[in-house]
């Protein structure tokens, strides 16, 4: 279970299923992944959530996508070296575009999981306080490292990319255990 809460998103959708106001594929679970600029770990995480949800056949259940804290890279893509480390585990990050993390992302996404301590601060910093249960880290879905914060492979060798992707797996692998056992009525999968 995730050091932080998300009781008021689940609730939110399991009174919605209850009082039959939306259908189950009405609402999609949204989720936001963010590092600082937007074109190592986030994307990254995006690529390997969204190949998970696909790998599951439940991708239409989900709005995915990823953002930086800061602006320094709007509009390219994920680092070279993000797409080759990626690519080598059969995830394509080529059509991600950089972007920064704009006021409504608090309210569309479900959840904003940040890489690190520094980028959850910036975020708790913009975010009105209605939607704060909705941040995170990233690694309080692991379960199987320690390690508390997806570190930045930018300035490193090719190692931190690799690591990097590992800790992501199992960073999806658990945020999707989440939402299936938190917001999905099993019938509905």
């Amino acid at each position: 279970m995730p050091a932080f809460s998300f009781i008021n998103v689940q609730s939110e959708h399991k009174a919605l299923f209850r009082n039959g106001l939306m259908g189950f594929m009405d609402k999609k679970i949204s989720v936001l992944f963010v590092c600082m600029g937007n074109i190592c770990r986030s994307p990254t995480a995006e690529g390997v959530f969204r190949a998970r949800v696909v790998d599951e056949g439940i991708e239409n259940l989900f709005v995915i996508d990823s953002a930086g804290t800061h602006a320094y890279h709007i509009g390219e893509q994920p680092d070279h070296r993000s797409q080759a480390f990626a690519k080598k585990r059969g995830i394509d990050l080529s059509n991600q575009r950089a972007r920064q993390v704009r006021a409504e992302d608090f309210s569309h996404f479900d959840f904003v999981l940040a890489a690190d301590q520094s980028n959850l601060a910036l975020l708790k910093k913009t975010c009105p306080a209605q939607y704060q249960h909705k941040l995170g880290l990233m690694m309080d879905f692991a379960r199987n490292t320690k390690a508390k914060e997806v570190p930045d492979p930018y300035y490193g060798g090719a190692g931190g990319f690799d690591l990097v992707l590992d800790y992501l797996e199992d960073v999806a692998e658990g945020l999707l255990n989440e939402i299936k056992t938190t917001h999905f009525d099993k019938t509905s999968m």
